[in-house]
C-alpha cells in the first residue's frame, strides 16, 4: 500500500480531513444558492451518490445568509453532511457564510486584491508589505469568526485567478501560485488557526501537478503540513473530462498526495462522485502498476498491459492514473495500451483513441480540439451543458484549437489564458467572447453567441 503524505487534521463539521482519515469525496451544487428547494434537492442527490461535502457558491451576503436555510432543511430531512460556502471578491461574504457553514472557501486571488487587469504593477518592498497587511486585516477577523463557530477554511488558489500583484512579482509560474497560497497560510499559523485545507487547481494538468508538488515542498520547508484538496478545474465533460481529471489527480494520488478530491465535470454534480470514488479505490493498484510501467519505459514508450476484462471507464481511469506522471514529467512521450490476450476486449481503434486522449490530457500531443469547460455553479449565467454540446458540434474538427467555455468571470480570462478563444458568461443571458485574455465582443445575447464565436474563429482562419 502507498504511504500517504503526513498531514495535520482539519475538522469540518462531523468529518475529519487529513491525517489517517479516508480521502474525502466532494462536489459542488450548480443551482442558484437563493433557490432553497433546488439546492436541497441537488445536495441530497450528491450526498446519496456518496458525496461527503457539498459546496455552494455564495456571491454575496444574500446567498451566504440562505445557507442557514439550506442547512436547516437538510438537517430536518436527516442529512448532516458538511456544507461549504464558496466565496469570491467580497471578503465580508465569507464572514457571514462562516456563521452558517461548516467550511468556507476563499480564493487568495480575489479575496483582497482587486480584479485582474493583467497589467504589470511595480511595488517597492515597503509597498508590497503594505499589501500583505491588507490581507491580514481582512483574514484575521474571518479566522476569529471561524474559531467562534468551529468553521473550517479552504484556501483555494486557482491558476486562472491569480492577482495582478502576484503575477507582477512572480509571473505566471508555479512559484507565484504557491506564494499566493503561502501568504494566507502564514497568517493562519500565526493566528493558531489549524482547521485549514488547501487546494491549488488549474485546467492544465502539468501546471496543477507541478504546483502541488512545489507547495508540498514549500510547506515542508516551513514546517506546515495542512491537508490537500485535489482537482483539475475546468476538466470538461464526458470521456475527456474523466481522463484529464485522472491524469492530474491520479498522478498525485499515486505519490501519496491528497486528502480530499473533486472531479470537476461539466455534467450534473452527482455524476462526479462515482468517478472520484473510483480514483480513490484504484490508488494502491495504480501505484503498483505505475512503478512497474515506469521501470520499463523504453525509447520514450510507456506500455500498459491488462489481461482482465473491466468496464471501459475503469480502463480509462486506470490508464490515465498510471501513465499520467510519466507523461507530465517527460519520462515518456508515447503510450501503448494492450488490453486482452489473444483477442482484444475492445476495437484497436478505440484503444488508440484512448492513448491519444491521455497524451493530450498530459499536454504531450494534441490530436483534437481542446475544450476547457467549467463544471458550472450557482454563478453560471447560461445553459452550460447545451452550449458545450453546440460548440463541440461546430468545432470538433479543429485539431489543436483550444476553446474555453466558462459560466462566469471568476476564472474567465485567467483560466483561458492557455486557450485560443473563450466563451464567458457576462450577465444573465449575456456572453462575452475572448481571444486569449482579450475581450473582443461584450454582452452578446446568448442566442447569438455561439454563432458569433464561430464567425470569429472562421474570420481568423481566413486571415491566416
Amino acid at each position: 500500500m502507498i504511504t500517504r503524505r503526513k498531514s495535520t487534521v482539519c475538522h469540518v463539521g462531523n468529518i475529519a480531513i487529513g491525517g489517517s482519515n479516508p480521502i474525502r469525496i466532494q462536489s459542488m451544487a450548480t443551482v442558484d444558492t437563493n433557490d432553497t428547494e433546488g439546492c436541497v434537492a441537488q445536495a441530497k442527490r450528491i450526498i446519496d451518490a456518496g458525496g461527503e461535502l457539498v459546496r455552494f457558491t455564495t456571491q454575496g451576503t444574500r446567498e451566504a445568509e440562505n445557507m442557514k436555510n439550506i442547512s436547516a432543511r437538510l438537517k430536518a430531512d436527516g442529512y448532516d453532511t458538511p456544507l461549504v460556502a464558496d466565496v469570491h471578491f467580497t471578503a465580508h461574504t465569507a464572514d457571514v457564510a462562516a456563521q452558517y457553514c461548516e467550511k468556507v472557501r476563499i480564493n487568495p486571488g480575489n479575496y483582497v486584491d482587486p480584479g485582474r487587469t493583467f497589467k504589470h504593477l511595480e511595488y517597492t518592498d515597503e509597498e508590497y508589505a503594505a499589501e500583505l497587511g491588507k490581507i491580514e486585516a481582512k483574514l484575521v477577523p474571518l479566522l476569529n469568526i471561524c474559531k467562534e463557530h468551529h468553521t473550517a477554511i479552504r484556501i483555494g488558489v486557482n491558476h486562472g485567478s491569480l492577482s495582478d500583484r502576484i503575477m507582477s512579482r512572480y509571473g505566471d509560474t508555479p512559484a507565484g501560485i504557491v506564494e499566493s497560497c503561502m501568504e494566507f497560510l502564514r497568517i493562519c499559523r500565526r493566528e493558531q488557526f489549524d482547521d485549514v485545507v488547501i487546494s491549488i487547481k488549474a485546467s492544465n494538468t502539468v501546471v496543477m501537478v507541478q504546483t502541488v508538488r512545489l507547495l508540498v515542498k514549500t510547506m515542508d520547508r516551513e514546517d506546515m503540513h495542512y491537508p490537500l484538496h485535489l482537482g483539475v478545474t475546468e476538466a470538461g465533460e464526458g470521456e475527456d473530462g474523466r481522463i484529464k481529471s485522472a491524469v492530474g489527480i491520479g498522478a498525485l494520488l499515486t505519490e501519496g498526495i491528497g486528502d480530499t478530491i473533486r472531479v470537476s465535470l461539466s455534467e450534473e454534480p452527482e455524476c462526479e462522485i462515482p468517478v472520484a470514488r473510483k480514483l480513490v479505490n484504484m490508488i494502491d493498484e495504480c501505484t503498483r502498476l505505475r512503478e512497474e510501467a515506469e521501470s520499463k519505459i523504453h525509447d520514450g514508450w510507456i506500455t500498459l498491459r491488462f489481461a482482465d476484462h473491466m468496464e471501459w471507464e475503469d480502463l480509462q481511469l486506470k490508464c490515465a492514473m498510471i501513465a499520467g506522471a510519466a507523461l507530465i514529467d517527460k519520462k515518456a512521450d508515447k503510450l501503448c495500451i494492450i488490453y486482452g490476450l489473444t483477442f482484444s476486449f475492445v476495437p484497436q481503434e478505440r484503444l488508440r483513441q484512448l492513448e491519444d486522449a491521455i497524451l493530450q490530457a498530459a499536454r504531450v500531443k494534441f490530436t483534437k480540439t481542446e475544450y476547457i469547460s467549467c463544471p458550472g455553479c450557482g454563478r453560471t449565467l447560461y445553459n452550460l451543458q447545451d452550449t458545450i454540446a453546440r460548440i463541440k458540434a461546430a468545432t470538433s474538427h479543429l485539431v489543436g484549437l483550444k476553446i474555453g467555455i466558462m459560466g462566469c468571470i471568476v476564472n474567465g480570462p485567467g483560466e483561458m489564458a492557455d486557450a485560443d478563444y473563450g466563451y464567458v458568461g457576462a450577465g444573465r443571458g449575456k456572453i462575452s467572447l475572448y481571444k486569449q485574455k482579450v475581450c473582443v465582443e461584450k454582452n452578446i445575447p446568448e442566442e447569438d453567441a455561439v454563432d458569433k464565436l464561430l464567425e470569429l474563429i472562421e474570420k481568423d482562419k481566413a486571415a491566416e
